[in-house]
């Protein structure tokens, strides 16, 4: 028996913006099942990123639903994940792949995790973030123990682990359960494929170059997928290449050379069927940096789709940047932040809510930021609005137990009652991270608030025993309401 592993084929993203970088997306994947009816796979597995975007445009789903209908007319089933561009990390709403789920997609998702194909074990989760580890953590015990019960099994993932993504991965290697025989990976756009647990560890890598930085592994190991054959033993994979629509260039040169290795790569691009990708640096040199960019673009701008130039003169501050740093943005914005706070979990946060709003997720990142507030502030704020509650209440036990406004006065215990509390609120008021949590329990203290008026009200004497009682509680109010004022001010 033997299946496809493909991962990370974004459909529909459009690179630099231009129209043919999408369609030779399109094209490198029509190429990948072209190889897999060839190759008379059993099965299908994807990893994650199908698409690039959790709301495709209508041509990317419907040049994938052509490219699955021709699976599907070969009699190869195709198990799916969704990865983290093309899941939607919120409640009600799904992944683009469900479209295709009634017409033979098999999903493995929260509601339906686990499958099978002639005795095989397929498990699979979608894309988990870092701070959500432990909902994959749960649901990797229960594969574990399903897969003691099978002779062959595979598990499918979209993360990034730290032995092969070092900066921000979601999982550590030994996080995964190790008595599987295949873990199709997705989520690394590298190949890579490595010996663990049972079997073999994969990542296909992306079906095409979605960034600069895996030129170098391209032009190394090329870009494709894998095909696995399960044998009684472990199994073998075979790496299967396709080739690009189009030529990806990126290079180095020395100022002095500028001349010279321009007309090479002029000479080497000008009669290509498509016109290429190309990333050029010029580095070691006291030049400008415009002028040199001004000499580039008329040599090579008639021959190419993309030309992106990058400066590195001698002076520092003559020095532009274009495009992508050697550093990538993420790893830059984690830097900054290790520097000044040398804290990982404000690190993985803000990388993990600047990977929600690169791909358009306003609604996600809205989450990522409701989650890191729950989980690392929300107990604490909700101690605090539970002790101030106790304070009002013992406040009223003790109102209730006072016979007179003189007891009231000379009663030691309530001493703390009015001044404690509104330095309580003032110190809230101070904290704008629990604006939210205060907004929420207000209500609470109003209720509190309004049960002791009818305790008071119920009395005779409520005119002449318990003024100074009501004189607190209007503080309190006045409190409340400059709160709410200034949470309404600040939004």
């Amino acid at each position: 028996m033997k299946f496809a592993h493909l991962a990370d084929s974004h459909l529909g993203y459009r690179q630099y913006g231009l129209l043919e970088r999408e369609q030779d997306f399109y094209d490198v994947f029509d190429k990948c099942v072209d190889k897999i009816i060839e190759e008379k796979c059993d099965f299908v597995i994807h990893s994650g990123d199908l698409f690039d975007k959790s709301q495709p445009s209508p041509n990317a789903l419907l040049r994938f639903q052509k490219s699955f209908f021709r699976l599907k007319e070969a009699n190869i089933p195709v198990y799916a994940i969704a990865g983290n561009h093309d899941s939607v990390r919120k409640k009600g709403v799904i992944p683009p792949q469900v479209l295709f789920r009634d017409l033979g997609l098999i999903l493995l998702s929260p509601n339906h995790p686990m499958d099978s194909y002639n005795g095989v074990l397929i498990c699979g989760m979608p894309y988990v973030t870092k701070s959500n580890k432990s909902v994959l953590m749960e649901a990797y015990k229960l594969f574990e123990e399903e897969a003691n019960k099978y002779v062959t099994s595979i598990l499918v993932a979209h993360q990034g682990i730290d032995k092969y993504l070092p900066f921000n991965p979601e999982l550590e290697i030994g996080d995964l359960p190790n008595n599987f025989d295949y873990y199709a990976m997705g989520h690394i756009h590298n190949y890579i494929n490595d010996a663990y647990g049972k079997g073999r560890l994969v990542y296909p890598g992306s079906s095409e170059i979605s960034k600069s930085d895996e030129v170098l592994d391209y032009n190394k190991k090329g870009k494709g997928f894998a095909i696995v054959e399960l044998t009684d033993g472990e199994p073998l994979v075979k790496r299967v290449t396709v080739d690009l629509p189009r030529k990806f260039i990126k290079t180095t040169i020395n100022y002095d050379d500028l001349d010279k290795k321009l007309s090479l790569i002029k000479n080497k691009i000008k009669d290509l069927e498509k016109p290429p990708v190309v990333e050029i640096v010029v580095e070691n040199g006291d030049f400008s940096a415009s002028e040199v960019n001004e000499i580039i673009r008329e040599a090579l701008n008639d021959y190419c789709l993309v030309l992106r130039p990058k400066f590195k003169p001698n002076k520092s501050n003559d020095e532009i940047l274009t495009g992508d740093s050697n550093l990538g943005s993420r790893q830059l914005l984690a830097e900054a932040l290790n520097k000044k706070y040398n804290n990982s979990k404000i690190t993985d946060f803000a990388v993990e809510l600047l990977n929600s709003l690169s791909h358009d997720g306003s609604e996600e990142a809205s989450l990522v930021c409701e989650n890191f507030y729950n989980k690392h502030f929300a107990s604490d704020r909700l101690n605090e609005i539970d002790s101030n509650i106790k304070k009002l209440d013992d406040f009223n036990v003790n109102n209730d137990e006072t016979g007179s406004n003189d007891d009231l006065n000379n009663n030691s215990n309530n001493d703390l009652s009015s001044n404690e509390l509104n330095n309580d609120l003032d110190e809230s008021d101070e904290s704008k991270e629990f604006n939210k949590i205060i907004n929420k329990t207000n209500p609470i203290i109003q209720e509190k608030l309004e049960s002791n008026n009818k305790k008071f009200k119920s009395s005779e004497d409520f005119e002449d025993k318990n003024r100074e009682a009501l004189d607190s509680e209007s503080v309190i109010r006045e409190k409340l309401d400059k709160n709410q004022t200034t949470l309404f001010m600040e939004r």
